[in-house]
């Protein structure tokens, strides 16, 4: 079973992505920001296998520095960004080579889909 970690500080958005997800049976483990979601991936028995990350992640660290300190960190963990490029830009330090992948809202079959891409893809390689 693959576990996906959903990194998104809107607790009624993040909460029916993560209840949608374990319904199409996949574990989900959820985090309001990255802080949270560092302590998560530091639990090696979670067994993360993809982060989801909101690109406009408010707080101390943004999305795109823990995108970098998970891709170093962790580099069998697929990392998702979505979200609003823009709005993420202007809050961001440092833009990263890749944007958002999935806009939000949320459409909960793209979620899904984009993930079972990512699994397939690294199962191939």
């Amino acid at each position: 079973m693959q576990t996906v970690l959903v990194v998104d500080a809107d607790v009624i958005v993040r909460h029916h992505l993560a209840e949608f997800l374990r319904e199409c049976g996949l574990k989900v483990v959820e985090a309001s920001s990255a802080a949270e979601a560092r302590t998560f991936l530091a639990e090696t028995r979670l067994g993360i296998d993809i982060a989801l990350v909101d690109a406009s992640l408010p707080g101390s660290e943004n999305a795109f520095a823990l995108r970098a300190w998970i891709a170093e960190t962790y580099p069998d963990i697929d990392i998702v960004l979505a979200g609003s490029l823009e709005s993420a830009v202007e809050e961001a330090s440092e833009i990263c080579e890749q944007g958002p992948t999935l806009p939000k809202p949320y459409d909960p079959k793209s979620v899904l889909d984009r993930i079972k891409r990512l699994r397939a893809a690294r199962d191939r390689d």
